[in-house]
């Protein structure tokens, strides 16, 4: 059997014991009538970038010297202005808000590297510079992940986004199931994970990759386990990072392999412990955990992740889509 993968829209049975925590269901809207949680985020820091333009444009001075850099910096602070309020009309505007909130993550890139630029100059005040990069850091990650959710068009549970993916693989469940158990072999297959340890029966040891060789670590533990049928697991409480997950293993009709179905939940925090969970799950989550039950394929079916020219190999999508949903029928 060749790679093939496919994502299923619908939401697949989850084992009780691995509710996530009891996050209250949200269908865009919350009872009352408010805004579903990316939305009122958006609108938040549309309103919150006009605001911020206004001081920028008409009291360039003032904010130099919060800043703590030379009020000849002016005219850069004004076009940053100008910038700030172009987006944050765009987020607010009738539409599609993403490409708005898109936008100010880009600016907030740019001011970033201002700010570095100006951390070197001689007048500058590094104590108010250091303060203003990490709240422009703070402020970019909700930007990002604003525009993640906004993107996807998906609706959160809490704050909490959800990931489904399944596919296919020539082995029988119970291989599967024991290469999975093992929660150190995760990393062969999920890049972004630095090391899995095992510390017990039920209880591991995470650590991810972030951005610019920084790592987040984080301890997990087994709720649910059903030999060569499903494992679910969840990170402990007052952990850094909240992440839920499970894995199902299915028999194929016809003697055709296992579908894999992976779950998983997670709230994205802030500081750099929400840039490398970001960094992780990427601009797609549901992209970047199908791409990890890619290479998992391929380590059960070929040993290696075979690659060509550093990208995974396999059929293209469509065709993949196409061969699973004929085996699901």
């Amino acid at each position: 059997m060749r790679p093939h993968t496919a994502v299923r829209a619908s939401s697949a049975r989850r084992p009780s014991s691995h509710e996530p925590r009891s996050y209250p269901e949200r269908n865009g809207a919350s009872s009352n009538g408010r805004p579903a949680q990316e939305e009122r985020l958006a609108t938040g820091m549309g309103w919150f970038g006009i605001g911020l333009g206004l001081a920028e444009l008409m009291a360039p001075r003032r904010v130099a010297a919060m800043l703590g850099v030379s009020p000849e910096y002016r005219t850069v602070i004004r076009l940053m202005g100008l910038r700030e309020i172009a987006s944050g009309i765009g987020i607010l505007a009738p539409g599609k808000p993403a490409a708005g909130m898109w936008a100010r993550a880009g600016g907030d890139a740019l001011d970033l590297a201002c700010l570095g630029a100006a951390f070197f100059s001689r007048e500058a005040d590094r104590r108010r510079l250091s303060a203003a990069a990490a709240a422009v850091a703070g402020a970019a990650l909700l930007d990002v992940v604003g525009a993640q959710q906004l993107s996807r068009g998906v609706r959160t549970r809490n704050g909490v986004i959800p990931i489904t993916a399944t596919l296919a693989v020539n082995r029988a469940p119970e291989d599967l199931y024991r290469f999975w158990r093992d929660f150190s072999n995760l990393p062969r297959f999920m890049p972004h994970l630095e090391s899995v340890e095992v510390t017990g029966d039920r209880r591991s040891h995470w650590t991810a990759k972030g951005p610019a060789g920084s790592t987040v670590a984080w301890d997990a533990e087994i709720t649910d386990d059903r030999p060569n049928e499903a494992i679910a697991w969840r990170s402990v409480e007052g952990a850094d990072v909240d992440h839920a997950g499970s894995v199902r293993f299915e028999s194929a009709p016809g003697d055709r392999g296992t579908f894999v179905t992976v779950e998983m939940e997670y709230r994205p925090p802030f500081g750099t412990v929400g840039a490398a969970v970001a960094a992780w799950f990427g601009q797609d989550p549901t992209q970047t955990v199908k791409m990890d039950l890619r290479r998992f394929k391929q380590v059960m079916e070929a040993g290696e992740i075979i690659t060509t020219e550093g990208q995974p190999a396999g059929r293209t999508e469509s065709t993949s889509w196409k061969y699973d949903s004929a085996v699901r029928r």
